[in-house]
């Protein structure tokens, strides 16, 4: 096993990227039991997608 803990010589410079170097990031979603591209949905489906809310749920608490 390696203890990267201790080592000095690892460069944290940071990447910068320009944009036009950058990627888009495709997004799925599930929809009636399967995954789908978000960029595939028509337009209607487009904006429902926009207006999902979405939600952290808490941990439980125990009972003592």
């Amino acid at each position: 096993m390696t203890d990267l803990s201790n080592q000095s010589n690892l460069k944290t410079e940071a990447i910068a990227l320009a944009d036009e170097e950058r990627q888009p990031c495709e997004v799925w979603t599930r929809v009636m039991g399967y995954h789908r591209p978000v960029a595939s949905f028509n337009i209607g489906k487009k904006g429902e997608h926009a207006e999902r809310t979405y939600f952290t749920e808490s941990r439980a608490e125990l009972c003592a």
